[in-house]
């Protein structure tokens, strides 16, 4: 299917591994011109060399920039001050008890994972309404509808993206500009990769075998009862992304194998 993505520039914000890589080279793949973002150069350049790999003739672009701070966004907007697709990737999570989740690291967490998005957003979404054509999507989580007791604040913010994605949605009536969100549930991205092979070392067992008491224990509701891949979680993105997703517009999309039980 040609997601007629030629000719269209994307920004995938925190798109160096894990899904967000995924996701810039899916729309590399289509045609779009993609703007890999991360905090260092050499790894905008690893992830350009990858995608490149596979794709020789994508067109792509650097920033290595922190978009989790003001300054990076103004610097960043001086260099690309406008896009066609905004990509609001860029997030982090820190597992920690409630009352060990201090000031600072409430608003660290908001910064990168809430803010980053309505900066860009604010930024972007202007003048795609001024070209009645633009998407913006936000990468949230099944962590927004069921929030992990083990990281509350993570949880929240994820919950803030699917707010702040319908309220923009709102500003689009009548346009070519839609705006979305994203749930993915638990997906074999580079952090959890890592992790789960830790941890089978650890106990000396093999991968598929953590992968199965975590399902059976952790996620039990999930109906794949597997890991989802990066890929998986990057063709929905990217089908969004497209001109072919005309009609859908402020809704939250899950990509989480069936983990939320809830039919809304």
């Amino acid at each position: 299917m040609d997601l007629k993505l030629a000719g269209k520039t994307a920004l995938v914000s925190g798109s160096t591994g894990g899904i967000g890589l995924a996701i810039a080279q899916s729309l590399a793949q289509e045609g779009a011109a993609v703007i890999i973002n991360g905090r260092s150069q050499e790894r905008v350049n690893q992830a350009i060399d990858k995608i490149k790999a596979a794709t020789p003739d994508a067109t792509l672009t650097g920033v290595a920039l922190d978009l989790s701070t003001r300054e990076g966004a103004d610097q960043l907007f001086q260099q690309r001050p406008t896009v066609n697709i905004l990509v609001n990737n860029l997030g982090i999570y820190e597992p920690k008890a409630f009352g060990d989740i201090a000031d600072k690291d409430w608003l660290k967490i908001f910064e990168a994972n809430v803010l980053s998005g309505i900066r860009l957003s604010r930024q972007y979404l202007p003048t795609m309404l001024e070209h009645d054509w633009g998407r913006i999507i936000f990468i949230s989580s099944e962590s927004a509808v069921q929030i992990p007791v083990e990281m509350i604040h993570y949880g929240m913010t994820k919950t803030a993206q699917l707010a702040i994605a319908r309220g923009l949605a709102e500003m689009t009536v009548g346009t070519g500009v839609t705006v979305n969100s994203v749930l993915p549930g638990p997906t074999r991205s580079e952090g959890v990769g890592d992790f789960v092979a830790k941890m089978a070392s650890d106990r000396g067992v093999d991968v598929a075998q953590i992968e199965k008491e975590f399902f059976e224990s952790v996620r039990p509701s999930s109906l794949i009862k597997r890991f989802a891949t990066v890929e998986e979680v990057a063709a929905l993105v990217t089908y969004v992304s497209s001109p072919l997703s005309s009609a859908t517009n402020g809704a939250a999309l899950r990509v989480d194998g069936g983990v939320v039980r809830s039919i809304l």
